[in-house]
Protein backbone atom coordinates (compact mmCIF):
# COMPACT_ATOMS: atom_id res chain seq x y z
CA UNK A 1 0.00 0.00 0.00
CA UNK A 2 1.22 3.75 -1.25
CA UNK A 3 1.05 5.96 1.47
CA UNK A 4 1.51 9.71 1.75
CA UNK A 5 4.11 10.67 3.91
CA UNK A 6 4.96 14.11 5.22
CA UNK A 7 8.48 14.17 6.05
CA UNK A 8 10.37 17.49 7.14
CA UNK A 9 12.92 19.02 9.59
CA UNK A 10 11.38 21.38 11.82
CA UNK A 11 12.86 23.40 15.12
CA UNK A 12 11.60 23.91 18.60
CA UNK A 13 9.71 26.39 17.85
CA UNK A 14 8.03 25.19 15.01
CA UNK A 15 10.05 26.61 12.13
CA UNK A 16 11.28 24.43 8.92
CA UNK A 17 13.47 27.74 8.02
CA UNK A 18 15.42 30.43 9.60
CA UNK A 19 14.45 33.97 8.78
CA UNK A 20 15.32 35.30 5.59
CA UNK A 21 15.14 32.32 3.13
CA UNK A 22 15.89 32.35 -0.51
CA UNK A 23 16.92 30.97 -3.24
CA UNK A 24 20.63 31.18 -2.52
CA UNK A 25 19.74 31.48 1.15
CA UNK A 26 17.13 28.21 0.97
CA UNK A 27 17.42 27.45 5.01
CA UNK A 28 17.52 30.85 5.52
CA UNK A 29 20.02 32.45 8.69
CA UNK A 30 20.61 29.97 11.08
CA UNK A 31 18.67 27.23 9.10
CA UNK A 32 21.08 24.89 8.43
CA UNK A 33 21.32 23.55 11.71
CA UNK A 34 17.43 22.03 11.41
CA UNK A 35 19.67 19.80 8.62
CA UNK A 36 22.68 18.80 10.80
CA UNK A 37 21.11 15.20 11.37
CA UNK A 38 20.88 14.39 7.95
CA UNK A 39 24.89 14.72 7.74
CA UNK A 40 25.56 13.45 11.42
CA UNK A 41 27.82 10.18 11.73
CA UNK A 42 25.28 9.15 14.42
CA UNK A 43 24.11 5.48 13.57
CA UNK A 44 20.67 5.77 14.31
CA UNK A 45 20.71 9.57 11.91
CA UNK A 46 21.90 7.37 9.39
CA UNK A 47 19.71 4.74 9.54
CA UNK A 48 16.71 6.90 9.49
CA UNK A 49 17.77 8.92 6.63
CA UNK A 50 18.80 5.43 4.55
CA UNK A 51 15.57 3.67 5.35
CA UNK A 52 13.12 6.86 5.30
CA UNK A 53 15.49 7.44 1.32
CA UNK A 54 14.61 3.92 0.51
CA UNK A 55 11.04 3.68 0.56
CA UNK A 56 10.85 7.01 -1.17
CA UNK A 57 8.85 6.00 -4.76
CA UNK A 58 7.67 9.32 -5.66
CA UNK A 59 8.41 13.10 -3.54
CA UNK A 60 6.23 16.04 -3.96
CA UNK A 61 8.19 19.32 -3.35
CA UNK A 62 6.57 22.88 -3.89
CA UNK A 63 7.86 25.55 -6.42
CA UNK A 64 9.90 27.31 -3.84
CA UNK A 65 11.66 24.80 -2.48
CA UNK A 66 12.02 23.19 -6.00
CA UNK A 67 14.19 26.58 -7.12
CA UNK A 68 16.25 26.24 -4.00
CA UNK A 69 17.57 22.60 -4.76
CA UNK A 70 17.87 23.41 -8.57
CA UNK A 71 19.19 26.40 -8.14
CA UNK A 72 23.14 27.59 -7.95
CA UNK A 73 23.68 26.29 -4.84
CA UNK A 74 21.58 23.64 -4.54
CA UNK A 75 21.46 19.38 -5.30
CA UNK A 76 24.21 18.23 -6.95
CA UNK A 77 26.31 14.62 -7.65
CA UNK A 78 27.12 14.13 -4.22
CA UNK A 79 23.89 15.95 -2.07
CA UNK A 80 20.45 15.67 -2.88
CA UNK A 81 17.55 13.89 -1.94
CA UNK A 82 18.29 12.11 1.12
CA UNK A 83 21.45 14.54 1.71
CA UNK A 84 24.39 12.27 0.81
CA UNK A 85 22.20 9.48 -0.61
CA UNK A 86 21.79 11.41 -3.66
CA UNK A 87 18.34 9.07 -4.39
CA UNK A 88 16.51 9.94 -8.00
CA UNK A 89 13.08 8.76 -7.10
CA UNK A 90 10.42 10.63 -9.52
CA UNK A 91 10.11 14.55 -8.26
CA UNK A 92 6.57 15.96 -8.70
CA UNK A 93 6.62 19.88 -8.09
CA UNK A 94 3.33 21.75 -7.61
CA UNK A 95 3.54 25.41 -9.10
CA UNK A 96 1.46 28.13 -10.80
CA UNK A 97 3.80 27.79 -14.22
CA UNK A 98 6.48 25.21 -14.96
CA UNK A 99 10.46 26.74 -15.33
CA UNK A 100 11.40 27.22 -18.76
CA UNK A 101 14.55 25.27 -17.98
CA UNK A 102 16.07 22.96 -15.26
CA UNK A 103 19.23 22.85 -14.11
CA UNK A 104 19.55 19.35 -12.31
CA UNK A 105 18.36 17.40 -15.69
CA UNK A 106 19.49 13.72 -14.76
CA UNK A 107 16.30 13.46 -12.31
CA UNK A 108 12.58 12.98 -13.10
CA UNK A 109 10.65 16.14 -12.85
CA UNK A 110 7.02 16.64 -13.33
CA UNK A 111 5.55 20.04 -13.29
CA UNK A 112 2.24 20.01 -11.94
CA UNK A 113 -0.20 23.42 -11.92
CA UNK A 114 -3.67 21.92 -11.39
CA UNK A 115 -3.50 21.92 -7.52
CA UNK A 116 -1.96 19.86 -4.65
CA UNK A 117 -4.35 16.75 -4.94
CA UNK A 118 -3.51 16.47 -8.88
CA UNK A 119 0.35 16.27 -7.86
CA UNK A 120 -0.33 14.09 -4.79
CA UNK A 121 -2.28 12.03 -7.55
CA UNK A 122 0.55 11.81 -9.80
CA UNK A 123 2.71 11.24 -7.39
CA UNK A 124 0.88 8.15 -6.25
CA UNK A 125 0.94 6.75 -9.37
CA UNK A 126 4.45 7.54 -10.29
CA UNK A 127 4.91 5.51 -6.23
CA UNK A 128 2.94 2.59 -7.44
CA UNK A 129 4.84 1.95 -10.83
CA UNK A 130 8.61 2.22 -8.59
CA UNK A 131 6.56 -0.61 -6.41
CA UNK A 132 6.41 -2.97 -8.85
CA UNK A 133 9.39 -2.42 -10.37
CA UNK A 134 11.67 -2.42 -7.11
CA UNK A 135 9.16 -5.23 -5.62
CA UNK A 136 8.63 -3.46 -2.40
CA UNK A 137 6.21 -0.97 -1.27
CA UNK A 138 7.57 2.65 -2.02
CA UNK A 139 5.65 5.66 -0.46
CA UNK A 140 4.83 9.40 -1.70
CA UNK A 141 7.00 11.74 0.16
CA UNK A 142 6.05 15.03 1.05
CA UNK A 143 8.92 17.04 1.36
CA UNK A 144 7.72 20.33 1.63
CA UNK A 145 8.39 23.11 2.33
CA UNK A 146 6.08 24.42 4.98
CA UNK A 147 3.31 25.89 3.26
CA UNK A 148 2.84 22.60 1.26
CA UNK A 149 2.71 19.88 3.91
CA UNK A 150 0.70 22.59 5.61
CA UNK A 151 -1.66 22.80 2.78
CA UNK A 152 -1.66 18.56 2.36
CA UNK A 153 -2.83 17.80 6.10
CA UNK A 154 -5.33 20.52 5.96
CA UNK A 155 -6.66 18.96 2.95
CA UNK A 156 -6.44 15.70 4.22
CA UNK A 157 -3.99 14.30 2.20
CA UNK A 158 -1.59 13.24 4.30
CA UNK A 159 -1.59 9.47 6.15
CA UNK A 160 1.99 10.09 7.82
CA UNK A 161 3.62 12.73 9.52
CA UNK A 162 7.64 12.30 10.44
CA UNK A 163 8.96 15.54 11.81
CA UNK A 164 13.10 15.40 12.72
CA UNK A 165 13.01 17.80 15.51
CA UNK A 166 16.22 19.54 15.74
CA UNK A 167 17.55 21.27 19.31
CA UNK A 168 17.78 24.77 17.85
CA UNK A 169 15.27 27.55 18.62
CA UNK A 170 15.32 29.71 15.21
CA UNK A 171 12.91 32.98 16.80
CA UNK A 172 11.67 33.35 13.14
CA UNK A 173 11.78 32.10 9.89
CA UNK A 174 9.06 29.57 8.01
CA UNK A 175 6.10 28.23 10.18
CA UNK A 176 5.71 24.43 9.71
CA UNK A 177 2.04 24.95 11.36
CA UNK A 178 -0.28 28.55 11.06
CA UNK A 179 -3.69 27.20 11.97
CA UNK A 180 -5.92 25.30 9.71
CA UNK A 181 -7.67 22.00 9.98
CA UNK A 182 -7.14 20.52 13.44
CA UNK A 183 -6.12 16.73 13.05
CA UNK A 184 -5.63 13.55 15.87
CA UNK A 185 -2.20 12.36 15.55
CA UNK A 186 -1.22 9.06 17.42
CA UNK A 187 2.29 8.40 17.82
CA UNK A 188 3.98 5.79 16.19
CA UNK A 189 8.01 5.95 17.14
CA UNK A 190 10.29 8.84 18.73
CA UNK A 191 14.31 8.43 17.81
CA UNK A 192 16.24 10.48 19.79
CA UNK A 193 20.00 10.97 18.24
CA UNK A 194 22.72 13.26 19.08
CA UNK A 195 21.42 15.70 16.96
CA UNK A 196 17.24 15.68 16.79
CA UNK A 197 14.64 13.36 17.77
CA UNK A 198 12.71 11.78 15.15
CA UNK A 199 9.26 11.56 15.54
CA UNK A 200 6.38 9.45 13.38
CA UNK A 201 2.86 9.77 13.86
CA UNK A 202 0.03 8.49 12.08
CA UNK A 203 -2.70 11.00 10.76
CA UNK A 204 -6.64 10.42 11.48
Amino acid sequence: MTRIIADISVSLDGFVTGPDPGPDNGLGTGGEALHTWAFSDDPDDRRVLREATARSGAVVLGRTLFDVVDGPNGWDDTVGYGAAEAAKPAFVVLTSSPPESVRLTGLDWTFITTGLPDAVTVARERAEVASSHSGSNLDVVLMGGGATIGSALDAGLVDVLTLHLAPVVLGSGTPLFTGGTPRTLVQRTVIPTSTATHLTYDVL
